[in-house]
């Protein structure tokens, strides 16, 4: 496993954390990074892949954006699993990154499973926000309206954000441009190749 830990996470899980490659790096620098993404996306092995969801959070922060950058929807699965039982830190930005590559209802509804658990407990600061801008993302992507049920008044969103100071337009805004810069970049891996 070191191998496939050198090759995928070492230098780039800290640039997916949070989506950092977006805001912190230049056009020039961003890039290739993102050229490096998709390729690697597309190449790297299910055994790689599983070997790095059986790691820490940095490989699985990794492994989710790599499986989304692909849609490797045959992980669906196991993405459910992890996210719903949220014992790591910073991995579920990437599950929710993959979820809504994916973008399908089975995806908006493992968002909805993971949000009516994790909105229920203010005292829990999670991956909330990049959920529901997840689910945000899926709903324009189906034109469905799960993420309505979390915004309507005395909602789970309320009481939640009430005791976590958080900006929903801003996440959702820039969940919106990480996708954008992936699939970009997928769209120029794929007419290389």
């Amino acid at each position: 496993m070191p191998d496939a830990i050198d090759r995928y996470v070492i230098g780039r899980y800290s640039k997916l954390l949070h989506g950092n490659f977006a805001g912190m790096m230049s056009d020039a620098e961003r890039e290739p990074f993102l050229r490096d993404l998709a390729e690697d996306a597309r190449t790297i092995t299910d055994d790689e892949l599983g070997e790095l969801l059986a790691a820490d959070w940095r490989p699985r922060i990794t492994a989710a954006w790599l499986i989304g950058t692909d849609r490797r929807t045959a992980w669906r699965g196991r993405i459910r699993e992890l996210f719903l039982e949220s014992g790591l830190v910073f991995a579920g930005q990437g599950y929710c990154f993959a979820l809504a590559r994916f973008g399908t209802l089975a995806d908006a509804e493992i968002l909805v499973s993971y949000l009516d658990q994790y909105l229920a407990r203010p005292d829990l600061r999670y991956d909330q926000e990049w959920a529901l801008a997840a689910l945000h993302h899926v709903d324009a992507d189906l034109r469905t309206a799960y993420m309505s049920r979390y915004l309507r008044p005395g909602g789970l969103w309320e009481s939640w954000s009430a005791k976590n100071s958080t900006d929903l337009p801003f996440h959702k805004m820039y969940f919106a441009m990480l996708c954008s810069h992936v699939q970009r970049a997928v769209h120029a891996d794929g007419v290389r190749h």
